[in-house]
């Protein structure tokens, strides 16, 4: 009997969707289907767990501003 997941249609960036799938990559526990470059379907139940993970990535990968002060 085939079993039924509820999902979210997730549009993005081919560079957020590359991190989507590298943090899924692990456990596998994010994505019920790649679609194109830009879409996937996100288990709607992790849908919260995955924004939290890729605002941490984000966040670690962003520059953070020279406080050297120089002029």
């Amino acid at each position: 009997m085939p079993k039924a997941v509820k999902g979210v249609l997730i549009e993005c960036d081919p560079s957020i969707k590359a991190i989507i799938l590298k943090i899924d990559q692990e456990f596998h526990d994010y994505i019920v289907e790649d679609l194109d470059d830009q879409t996937l379907v996100i288990k709607e139940s992790q849908l919260p767990r995955l924004r939290e993970r890729l605002e941490e990535v984000l966040a670690d990968t962003q520059q953070m501003p020279d406080e050297s002060g120089s002029d």
